[in-house]
């Protein structure tokens, strides 16, 4: 269902957090905080990530001027185990929160929901989102002591976290219509190909999303899907193809813009929940805001298996959520 905000909604501020591997990157030097030990003054990895959350939500506030009170609802989401790196780092905060899991479509999730929210209340609504390398690893995968080989098709979960506020105002960068998807199943087992897990998802939100908008990839500057990386990208591409509405010309991946590819041995690029928040907070958002781009298709997309899941050898179920900005 396309839902379009009866009221002007505003993204009225943003902040990016990264680590290492993400300051080495071609947006390292956009993002607001970055710590290269990637602790951020923390014990554990669970909680460096927190700490993320922490930091972003603190810069974006300091940006738009606002205090605890002055925000109304905040929305967050991680890849932990019932959601909590946000609820520990985001505890400081006077706020209501409501949790969120939407893997790593859950930026495009938390922001959709935020304006929802700010539309129908007139309140300032926050969205804020994060992944961690090491913490990640550990849960989804081996502790990184384990010192396993990565696959061709394998990603690199970000460490980073991006946090962004919203209000009805005119002007500036717009949420101007909401698409949500729905859950697909496309297979795939392998943990190490999330891409091609979650490139079905995409093109069914996107080819749903065209159908009720009544428009197609000639309507948009740019289409940015949230972190299919290589293997993704391309399987995108080509499904978009045979449904004969090629987006080539337009098309993106945070999964790709947010590593220096040639430099960094990503193997098939980025991925988490960190990967396309950074992206919009620390590359997309300003360039709307600057006017070089005017409409932007943002997608998230995500791979909703768990550790049981997968050591039950379900197949992985993935989901795209959409989110058309534009700059006013």
């Amino acid at each position: 269902m396309l839902i379009k905000l009866k009221n002007p909604v505003r993204v009225i501020s943003w902040a990016a957090v990264g680590g290492a591997a993400e300051k080495k990157g071609p947006l390292g030097c956009r993002f607001d905080v970055i710590d290269e030990s990637e602790r951020f003054s923390q014990k554990t990895w669970e909680q460096s990530e927190g700490e993320m959350q922490k930091i972003a939500l603190s810069k974006a506030m300091e940006k738009a001027g606002l205090s605890d009170n002055g925000v109304g609802l905040l929305f967050a989401g991680d890849l932990m185990n019932q959601c909590t790196s946000s609820s520990y780092g985001l505890l400081p905060f006077d706020i209501p929160m409501v949790g969120l899991y939407g893997a790593c479509s859950t930026a495009a999730e938390s922001l959709s929901l935020a304006a929802m929210a700010s539309d129908l209340s007139g309140c300032v609504s926050a969205a804020v989102t994060s992944s961690h390398f090491c913490s990640a690893e550990r849960q989804f995968r081996f502790p990184l002591e384990y010192g396993g080989q990565r696959t061709p098709t394998s990603q690199r979960t970000v460490t980073g976290s991006a946090a962004f506020l919203v209000r009805p105002e005119n002007g500036g960068v717009q949420v101007k219509e909401i698409f949500f998807g729905r859950s697909v199943d496309s297979k795939i087992t392998d943990i190490c190909n999330m891409g091609a897990a979650m490139a079905p998802a995409a093109v069914d939100t996107l080819l749903r999303f065209f159908g009720e908008s009544g428009t197609g990839p000639e309507d948009y500057d740019k289409i940015v899907t949230g972190d299919l990386g290589k293997e993704g990208y391309s399987i995108t591409k080509m499904m978009m193809a045979q449904k004969n509405m090629p987006i080539d010309d337009v098309y993106d991946d945070c999964g790709l813009l947010i590593y220096n590819n040639d430099l960094q041995d990503m193997h098939a690029g980025g991925s988490g929940c960190g990967c396309s928040a950074t992206v919009a907070a620390a590359r997309l958002l300003p360039e709307l805001a600057e006017g070089k781009m005017k409409n932007l298709l943002f997608i998230g997309t995500g791979a909703l298996m768990s550790p049981t899941s997968v050591q039950q050898g379900l197949p992985i179920v993935s989901i795209a959520h959409l989110v058309h900005l534009c700059s006013a």
